[in-house]
């Protein structure tokens, strides 16, 4: 009786231990979320000048194929199929040792260096995003980059598998020289568009975020001012200038570069710039973060009705 009873116990914990399976592959098939109370937000990630991690350097060997991880990411561009990854993998592990996040803007790629920073078109509907890398994959001959979840909605091709786009490497060196793929290289004001560009890069195509969305950020801009905003939120008080010129450049690239709405009130002669209405209090707090760490130290936040 003794006998029989402990083989029914060990049947039963081998049983239990069948049903419940842990770790990175539990899901067989990866999907979307199941519930998404809203669109998620698609905040392109902010380059910057992030030294690679030299352990993510090594060359390594996936289902029977070796890859050489490149040593550095300028000049890089590349064009094929982007995939997604999404539930399956969220919550774990990244190459770079970080945690997958589906909703931030974030991607796998097999080779650049980790981490690395890059502008993705859809090449169907010119939809761009710019994305953090952190991770290895895709592992299939036909794709060329794996893209989070929230970039996918970003770029319109969550709903299907792949879709064909271009990459280029945004690459920031330690004096924040800035190189778009094989674009030439450029300094930071010139790259976010405060700085005018040498003649002799003004017929080049554009690299610059505000050159990209110039038309739109400058009428959102002038919308903005000239519209009465009642809605409740957090803003980001970025500058105070009394230069108007100044403050509009300076308020046109910082919406394109972080794609939130800006207010500029007047007070006597000085021009505040602000980033917002935005009604997350955690997304307000981490603009306000990379706000700080990108040239703003004394950007602060404020909550007000306008």
């Amino acid at each position: 009786m003794r006998t029989l009873l402990l083989i029914l116990l060990a049947s039963f914990i081998l049983a239990a231990c069948k049903s419940a399976p842990s770790g990175r592959y539990s899901q067989h098939q990866d999907t979307a979320p199941n519930h998404v109370a809203k669109v998620p937000e698609t905040l392109d990630a902010v380059p910057k000048y992030e030294a690679y991690r030299m352990f993510n350097s090594r060359p390594y060997k996936v289902l029977g194929k070796h890859y050489t991880p490149l040593t550095s990411g300028k000049g890089f561009e590349e064009v094929g199929y982007a995939s997604w990854y999404g539930q399956k993998f969220h919550g774990h592990l990244t190459s770079n040792g970080e945690t997958y996040n589906m909703f931030a803007m974030s991607a796998a790629h097999k080779t650049l260096p980790l981490p690395s920073y890059v502008r993705v078109t859809n090449l169907d509907n010119d939809k761009q995003a710019i994305v953090r890398v952190n991770d290895r994959g895709p592992f299939h001959d036909n794709r060329i980059i794996d893209l989070s979840y929230a970039a996918a909605v970003k770029l319109g091709y969550h709903n299907k598998g792949t879709a064909k786009v271009k990459i280029e490497v945004i690459h920031f060196d330690p004096e924040n020289n800035v190189t778009v793929g094989i674009n030439p290289t450029v300094s930071y004001d010139e790259y976010i568009g405060i700085a005018p560009l040498p003649s002799a890069l003004a017929s080049t195509s554009p690299v610059t975020p505000s050159s990209e969305v110039a038309a739109s950020t400058s009428a959102q801009s002038d919308n903005l001012q000239q519209t009465s905003i009642s809605l409740d939120g957090y803003f980001i008080q970025v500058a105070a200038l009394s230069n108007q010129k100044k403050a509009e450049s300076i308020s046109n690239v910082l919406s394109a570069l972080y794609q939130v709405p800006t207010h500029m009130p007047v007070v006597g002669n000085v021009y505040k710039l602000q980033l917002g209405p935005i009604e997350d209090e955690a997304l307000a707090h981490e603009l306000l973060e990379q706000l700080k760490q990108n040239g703003y130290p004394q950007a602060y936040k404020i909550k007000q009705t306008l």
